[in-house]
């Protein structure tokens, strides 16, 4: 059974409890991660997951609460290789190729590191007590940019992006739906109630929804352009006929008690599935 792990749960506002957004999924013998927020390397570990194991990610757009920690996991995943694992494949919206090559191409802000890491002769056998062999390689990743439609095909798994209404047209924003023998899962990014994802979502086993906040209080703080509240992602789910509704990206003042007992209630008033508020390290079956 394919599951996914809540590495981020959170929004832009840190909280002791949760900030940014990251997930993975884990189907087939894959580990693939979505967004790469905050700290999103450490709680992989926390976890009980490993940088090396993790051979794909989509970012679903470049907000800095979904891919900041992307230096990080780039250089952690390098240093703790020893060459043999597979090559880091990337996928996401603009922006993506660029953020790759400026982040750890030869000219990258991270480059320096890298370079000491290959030529310094105490990493050097750091990297061969670890199984490594030398010359020790530079980073290798494969980054690509892209939009709507089918984005990548496995053996037995493919992903299919939508377009997500968020930020538009400032920054491109996408929504993904994995498909594989053991389910299918969406991942809406941020994004408003759109048909765009509502298509995308069709009939999925379970979709991972960006909920910011009480609906009501988010039209009353003109807070509900290009995102979803509690009644515009339950909307979007039973409208879409998914089975299991997952919440995320969920702020501050829903993440309280009494406010989330009352989203979730909201949220079931209109979705006749399973609902999920969504916990940091959680682990969701499929």
């Amino acid at each position: 059974m394919a599951r996914v792990y809540v590495l981020g749960a959170g929004t832009p506002t840190p909280t002791p409890e949760r900030f940014g957004s990251s997930f993975v999924a884990e189907f087939g013998g894959n580990q693939v991660m979505i967004d790469c927020g905050p700290a999103a390397t450490h709680k992989l570990v926390k976890a009980g997951l490993w940088p090396t194991d993790i051979d794909y990610i989509f970012f679903t757009h470049h907000h800095f609460d979904h891919d900041v920690d992307y230096p990080c996991f780039l250089l952690c995943r390098w240093d703790q290789s020893i060459g043999k694992e597979n090559q880091l494949k990337v996928y996401g919206p603009t922006l993506t190729e660029k953020i790759t090559e400026d982040i750890i191409g030869k000219n990258g802000v991270f480059a320096h590191d890298w370079i000491a890491r290959v030529n310094s002769p105490m990493s050097q056998q750091i990297h061969v007590n670890r199984g490594g062999t030398l010359p020790r390689k530079p980073p290798d990743v494969f980054a690509k940019d892209v939009t709507e439609g089918k984005v990548f095909v496995g053996d037995d798994w493919e992903v299919t992006a939508a377009i997500a209404e968020h930020a538009q047209p400032w920054l491109d924003s996408l929504a993904y739906r994995f498909d594989t023998p053991e389910g299918s899962m969406v991942f809406t990014g941020d994004t408003r109630p759109c048909k765009s994802v509502v298509d995308l979502a069709s009939n999925a086993d379970i979709m991972f929804c960006m909920c910011w906040d009480d609906q009501e209080v988010m039209k009353e703080n003109k807070e509900d352009g290009g995102q979803c509240g509690t009644t515009g992602a339950a909307e979007m789910a039973q409208e879409a006929g998914v089975k299991k509704l997952v919440l995320v990206h969920t702020g501050p003042n829903l993440s309280l008690h009494g406010n989330k007992e009352k989203g979730i209630g909201d949220v079931s008033k209109i979705f006749d599935g399973k609902v999920v508020f969504s916990d940091e390290l959680m682990v969701i079956d499929v």
